[in-house]
């Protein structure tokens, strides 16, 4: 009779807890935040840095996203690649991938990562299998080709003249004086690096086109967005879309990381 009314206290006290702790369990549940797109990671282009997105910044960690500038060595496209493989991998759960200019063919290779959710190219290339940055981009000629200087090393910068006039043309003097003494040397070998395996053929892409970009021709953009089966916006703007007219390169981004979530 007592081990009838033990076992009887025993059942009644695990009713009891279970009561309480299935309730919090539901409610744990329910307000654990959906799963999508939460990290943006931002690769820059050739002649440039991270700092280059610093306009995008507010915008979009306004918006909950956590934003992450990786600063590529523009030494060789493995290393650039390498480097941004680095920093998905610090991060947790999936990612939307921004590349700019020649960032654009590091995302291309290094978008195949099971985290990376989506791609964004902004005034970037947009490589083929076997295909490179410096083949596209001079496939057609832009004013910027006569604005670059190589040096001994291997590497190429821009004229002053290149930057003021073909590379960031909308943007204030004191913001051109900037880019032209902060812009990093490029490796051709990191220009001509092939690569292997386009991300955009498994993920989705979107594409934002400088409709006044003076080098990467329009005309590229517009059939290389077509070609990746991007969603695409053109916007009235210089290579560097993303200081010229931060707030539409936010929208497609944000528009970016909420379907890319689906």
């Amino acid at each position: 009779m007592q081990g009838f009314k033990f076992a009887r206290n025993v059942v009644a006290r695990s009713v009891a807890l279970l009561a309480i702790i299935v309730p919090a369990v539901k409610a744990t549940a329910q307000t654990q935040p959906a799963a999508g797109v939460k990290t943006v990671l931002l690769i820059h282009g050739a002649w440039a840095d991270g700092s280059s997105w610093s306009k995008l910044f507010p915008l979009l960690e306004a918006k909950g996203l956590h934003v992450v500038a990786v600063q590529i060595p523009l030494t060789s496209f493995a290393d650039d690649v390498s480097a941004t493989q680095r920093a998905i991998a610090l991060e947790d759960g999936p990612v939307l991938l921004v590349g700019h200019s020649y960032g654009g063919a590091v995302i291309t290779e290094a978008g195949n990562d099971p985290k990376v959710a989506g791609l964004v190219y902004v005034s970037a290339v947009a490589p083929d299998t076997g295909e490179t940055a410096f083949g596209l981009i001079t496939s057609v000629p832009t004013p910027i080709g006569s604005e670059l200087r190589p040096d001994k090393s291997g590497f190429l910068k821009l004229t002053p003249k290149g930057i003021a006039e073909d590379f960031a043309q909308d943007l204030s003097a004191k913001e051109i004086a900037i880019l032209t003494a902060t812009q990093v040397p490029t490796s051709v070998t990191a220009m001509k690096g092939e690569v292997t395996a386009p991300a955009w053929k498994s993920k989705p892409s979107w594409y934002i086109i400088a409709a006044n970009d003076r080098a990467i021709s329009p005309d590229l953009e517009a059939a290389q967005a077509k070609k990746i089966g991007a969603t695409t916006t053109t916007v009235s703007s210089s290579h560097v879309i993303m200081l010229a007219q931060p707030l539409k390169v936010a929208d497609v981004i944000l528009d970016a990381a909420a379907k890319a979530s689906k």
